[in-house]
């Protein structure tokens, strides 16, 4: 029997109790029903920040933009490794449980009161699902763990525990901003989740409990000993088998193990996170936030999937050739480059730079020329403007003529890439620049003469030239006095790419305007002067992707098809959004048997001319394409096709002022860039099941000869068909002169060829 003082002791805690009890329900139904609480709706339909993907036409994943990076799975996507491991580790009653763990709550509780703070958790998956989705977790507060408890049970009653697991494993962090199983999988291990090992799932749920410490190179054996805890928990639970988990606790951790150098490793990282195409994805980034259709989409959050044109083989057969040609060209310019010749320039440079630096834009104007003086006069900033300014930069672009789709793009040099921590959002010099095109621009000029009615065959005097312009000023192309051999085909002063050649075809034979509306059909949008200096590609700048798209007209039957990079985007729901429209993207420019003419006068350009470095690398391969340097050698380029690929390249420097002129010939287009575009041809047709396998252009309805000379022709058959007005008007070759026996037209051989000492003349 109790006595009456025991009674009295039991009978206070019971009411004491009884109002811990009291209040604790009061104060859980006060938190319970307060803000931030989510609503059913919300619970229905939890918000999720998807990230946008970008895929290359074959599938591969070039990039996701998001705030949190995050791609929604299924729960059949999620590797049985994975669900096991995590039930294992972070909640073993998952399966029988209605969202809370009584015990560990239980205790949990106790410990935590007797704390007076949150010292323990006790979340089951479901209360982490809780917090990932509605709740704030930056603070550990028993309000909190509540409020996930009470959410835990609601969401219980609303989703399976197959929904559970795929929520929660499309919303849990990671680490390097990673959220989200698909996202891990392909940054860690560069695999789909289904393709996981049991070891990688087991690693990625040991990420959980300190994503940013256990993923980091240097903590390899920690990461290990986490994993390897799991892979027990696994064991214990009878998820794997006895030899399952030997095997995978010998399993090292790839993504963490590699023979790159130490000193080297920050290089190959920041460019295997640039992606294989960052100015590409840049681009469509810069371009689908500029899209007023897609305006109602939150291009970070709404979870869009952009289908691109780009080809991923064709993309890394690209860098590979550009990783591997620069470098020796940008050592040969740097030991030939002389600032002792050339200070005048780096003051320019320098003092543009110094007013462009922040220490400089945001100093008070008493210091600011005290903080001048400083930058102008350090060596590490003075080498810094040198680097920078003396970077040879490169933009490179290949399209499909046929559709006009963008297969891949190099905005800089792998220099710049490589120095430059933000290089995806620099200039992209293969779409943002605009330069003059030199001789580059020169097959415009001939394809209008030979719509005028004229062929390759039909001759034009060569040599000393002037034009009186309608201000009363003399214009004399540049080196028109030495460049004289006399009366030439068409083909001939092509392949010399003999200035006075064109300079009389543009004033001649077409006009400056007529030459002007031609590239304005075939997509050059760039003001463009109408004079004669325009038969040089001097009459205004064009971005290396407007030219190379134009020269689509020659090996595409005449068309011209808008260049465009991406097919169609969806919503998260796979609905599509924006798709390309091919109506309004196709124009005639030529007649076929023009554009015929043009493609087999280019090939001879690589035959015989300019850019014969282009046979070194290709020798089954038909290509065609011209060369282009500007004045003082500023720019370089090269625009040329094989029977399907489409490719053009720049090459220069950001700073005018910075040219190849210390090169010599070395810096012409013939001798800087048409190697490079072999050497990107060669790699791309090395691709194993390509699909642009055709090597040999195919030249439909070559006309034969109408002339009675036979013995001079020998009934020889055109190389390329005629148009109605040229049979019309021009005879198929050109009877021989007195001053130019050897230009008898008898065929390309002979009137192609020009001395090597002349040819040296004419780059």
């Amino acid at each position: 029997m109790l006595d009456k003082l025991e009674l009295k002791h039991l009978l206070i805690a019971l009411i004491v109790l009884t109002v811990v009890a009291v209040g604790g329900i009061i104060i859980t139904v006060k938190i319970i029903t307060s803000d931030g609480m989510p609503s059913l709706s919300e619970l229905e339909n939890p918000e999720q920040k998807i990230a946008t993907q970008i895929f290359s036409s074959d599938g591969e994943i070039l990039d996701h933009f998001f705030i949190e990076r995050r791609v929604p799975l299924t729960y059949s996507e999620i590797p049985k490794d994975f669900v096991n491991a995590l039930v294992a580790t972070e909640d073993k009653q998952f399966w029988n449980h209605w969202g809370v763990h009584s015990k560990r709550v239980v205790g949990s509780l106790i410990k935590n009161i007797l704390a007076g703070y949150s010292k323990e958790g006790a979340s089951t998956i479901t209360m982490q699902l809780a917090g990932n989705l509605y709740l704030d977790r930056r603070e550990a507060t028993m309000k909190r763990k509540i409020r996930e408890a009470a959410t835990a049970f609601q969401i219980e009653k609303t989703y399976t525990k197959e929904e559970i697991i795929e929520l929660y494993a499309n919303t849990v962090n990671f680490g390097r901003g990673s959220y989200g199983l698909q996202v891990a999988a392909n940054k860690y291990f560069d695999k789909e989740p289904l393709k996981l090992t049991t070891a990688e799932c087991a690693f990625l749920v040991g990420l959980l409990k300190k994503p940013e410490y256990f993923n980091k190179r240097a903590n390899y054996n920690e990461a290990i000993k986490r994993r390897n805890f799991v892979l027990s928990m696994m064991l214990e639970d009878n998820y794997i088998s006895q030899n399952q988990y030997h095997k995978s606790i010998n399993e090292g951790i790839s993504f963490m193990q590699t023979n790159i150098p130490k000193n080297q490793e920050q290089n190959y990282r920041r460019l295997a996170n640039l992606g294989i195409a960052p100015h590409f994805v840049e681009m469509i980034r810069q371009n689908v936030l500029k899209d007023k259709r897609l305006s109602e989409y939150d291009f970070y959050r709404d979870g869009l999937t952009i289908y691109t044109t780009l080809n991923a083989d064709i993309q890394r057969a690209l860098n590979k050739a550009v990783n591997e040609y620069m470098p020796s060209l940008q050592d040969m310019f740097d030991k030939s480059y002389s600032w002792g010749k050339n200070s005048a320039t780096l003051n320019k440079l320098l003092d543009k730079a110094v007013k462009e630096h922040p220490n400089y834009k945001e100093a008070e104007r008493s210091r600011k020329q005290q903080v001048y003086a400083s930058l102008s006069t350090s060596k590490s900033f003075i080498d810094s403007v040198k680097n920078t300014a003396t970077t040879i930069q490169v933009g490179v672009v290949i399209i499909d003529p046929t559709n006009g789709a963008i297969l891949g793009m190099v905005g800089a040099s792998p220099k710049f890439m490589l120095e430059n921590p933000d290089a995806k959002y620099s200039l992209n010099h293969a779409v943002q620049i605009k330069r003059q095109p030199g001789s580059a621009f020169k097959p415009f000029v001939y394809a209008s003469a030979l719509s005028k009615g004229k062929l390759p065959s039909s001759t034009i005097a060569s040599g000393p030239f002037s034009y009186t312009l309608p201000s009363g000023e003399v214009w004399a192309p540049r080196g028109s006095a030495k460049d004289s051999i006399g009366s030439v085909t068409y083909t001939r002063g092509l392949v010399g790419s003999i200035n006075s050649v064109s300079a009389r075809l543009i004033t001649e034979v077409t006009s400056p305007e007529e030459v002007v509306q031609l590239v304005k059909k075939a997509g050059i949008d760039s003001k463009l002067d109408p004079v004669p200096a325009l038969s040089l590609g001097a009459g205004g700048d064009v971005s290396p992707l407007e030219i190379t798209g134009a020269f689509e007209i020659f090996v595409n039957n005449g068309v011209f098809v808008q260049p465009y990079y991406y097919d169609r985007i969806e919503n998260r729901q796979g609905e599509v959004v924006s798709a390309r429209k091919m109506s309004n993207a196709v124009t005639e420019v030529l007649e076929k048997e023009v554009a015929a003419q043009m493609t087999y006068m280019l090939q001879q350009v690589v035959q015989y001319g300019t850019a014969t470095r282009v046979k070194n690398y290709l020798k089954d391969v038909e290509a065609a394409g011209k060369t282009g340097t500007t004045n003082e050698a500023a720019d370089a380029w090269f625009i040329g096709y094989t029977p399907q690929l489409l490719c053009g390249i720049w090459m220069g420097f950001d700073d005018k002022r910075i040219n190849f002129n210390c090169l010599g010939a070395t810096g012409y287009g013939g001798r800087a860039v048409a190697p490079l575009w072999g050497a990107i041809m060669a790699e791309i047709y090395k691709i194993p099941n390509f699909p642009y396998r055709q090597k040999k252009f195919i030249i439909a309805d070559a006309a034969d000869t109408t002339t009675n000379d036979i013995e001079m022709l020998n009934i020889q058959k055109l190389p390329y068909p005629m148009t109605k007005r040229q049979q019309e008007t021009e005879m198929p070759f050109s009877p021989p002169t007195e001053n130019n026996k050897a230009d008898t037209g008898t065929f390309l051989q002979n009137e192609a060829i020009i001395p090597t000492e002349r040819m040296q003349l004419l780059y």
